[in-house]
């Protein structure tokens, strides 16, 4: 078992870095190693307008609550058919439905594997100092992005379309350029990342189909952001400014204008995403104590209570919300939760008994896969979710 977590820490990590470099600039240089197959913008401020309301639930059991007194959403357990992953728990494995991305424990190498035997590979240590940081699955396109380990060098990510088994590259060089670190988020067929455009620190999104890039969205001076996602509803980023501590604000990419979301308590929000009917997002009570968030989801004007959960796991998948729950009693079990306003809150996954905590979800389109560290072993399971 691995005692630590360390996913909370290295998303604050991330904010503090961008928050110290997010006014600066990049020279754009890109002294890349070889991944495998290679094959006009708005600036604003966010806004401080709030976002129309969406469609009243029809699912949930309860009406809901207000921002300040959300109505408590009480989980039912409903846990999925989870599948060990074969080899080792130690890599991280993405699961498809047809395809598997799997990148090794010390991100030198990745893997995307096809069901029927179609495989492509890559070495990230081609160039040394560079290794694997983020991959990305749906049932289209899957997203390898490679880091400069002295973060000096921009990113470079090879995406491959895996109906065709094309693969194209994003680099320093590209027209909208990568820059080192920052966040990337990969939906409907989008797919979004960091950049500088002119000086100031930029969301660029990406049409994948038909490899075109436009700035999205650029912070204002002396503010960054991360934690981004994309949803068929939307690309929702967390803003944030250089005080101490940060104030933070969970913000709607639209138009090239940044919309907080609608209810989040000023300054403490963490990430959200955006659904269909309204919004999900989690907020920190304690600065103190940033692994440990409160989440909340917004239906049309009514909002939910979705209680404790780990900070930086929100993850949307198939249509739904989910995120981590550390166990809330002595020897309790970690848990997945799943959120959606038809079907309300679930437990779909606990982790065996003793000492335990669950890492942040992985979607591969409309199948999840993750990763428990437990004091009775660790185990890396999948389940389809249609």
């Amino acid at each position: 078992m691995r005692t630590s977590r360390t996913l909370p820490y290295a998303a604050g990590a991330a904010a503090l870095v961008l928050a110290l470099t997010g006014c600066g600039a990049s020279d754009g240089s890109d002294d890349e190693p070889d991944a495998g197959t290679t094959p006009s913008a708005s600036t604003s401020a966010p806004s401080t307008s709030s976002s129309s309301a969406s469609p009243t639930p029809t699912g949930t059991s309860q009406p809901g609550g207000t921002a300040d007194a959300p109505a408590p959403a009480t989980p039912r357990t409903d846990l999925l058919d989870w599948q060990p992953v074969d080899g080792s728990v130690d890599d991280t494995v993405t699961r498809g439905d047809d395809w598997t991305l799997t990148v090794a424990d010390d991100g030198s190498t990745w893997r995307l594997q096809k069901s029927a035997g179609v495989t492509s590979s890559g070495t990230a240590t081609a160039t040394p100092g560079w290794q694997v940081s983020d991959t990305l699955l749906d049932d289209d396109w899957a997203v390898v992005v490679l880091q400069d380990e002295q973060e000096q060098r921009p990113g470079r990510a090879t995406v491959t379309n895996l109906e065709s088994g094309k693969a194209y590259e994003l680099n320093g060089r590209s027209d909208v350029p990568t820059t080192n670190g920052g966040t990337w988020a990969l939906g409907d067929d989008r797919l979004v990342h960091a950049t500088y455009d002119r000086g100031a620190y930029c969301l660029a999104e990406v049409d994948l189909a038909s490899q075109k890039s436009t700035v999205a969205w650029c912070a204002p001076k002396r503010q960054g952001f991360n934690a981004a996602h994309v949803t068929d509803a939307g690309i929702s980023v967390l803003s944030f400014d250089d005080s101490q501590p940060s104030c933070r604000t969970v913000v709607t990419i639209d138009g090239g204008d940044a919309v907080p979301f609608t209810g989040p308590a000023d300054c403490k929000a963490w990430e959200g995403l955006v659904t269909d009917d309204g919004a999900v997002w989690s907020t920190i009570p304690r600065e103190q104590r940033i692994e440990e968030a409160e989440y909340v989801a917004r239906v049309g004007d009514g909002y939910f209570d979705l209680g404790p959960g780990v900070a930086g796991s929100l993850t949307e998948c198939d249509g739904a919300a989910y995120f981590v729950r550390d166990p809330e009693v002595k020897g309790g079990p970690a848990a997945l939760m799943r959120w959606t306003s038809d079907d309300g809150l679930s437990v779909v996954y606990e982790s065996p008994k003793g000492q335990a905590f669950v890492e942040a979800p992985r979607c591969g389109g409309d199948t999840m896969t993750l990763t428990a560290r437990t004091s009775s072993g660790d185990q890396q399971v999948t389940a389809d979710l249609g």
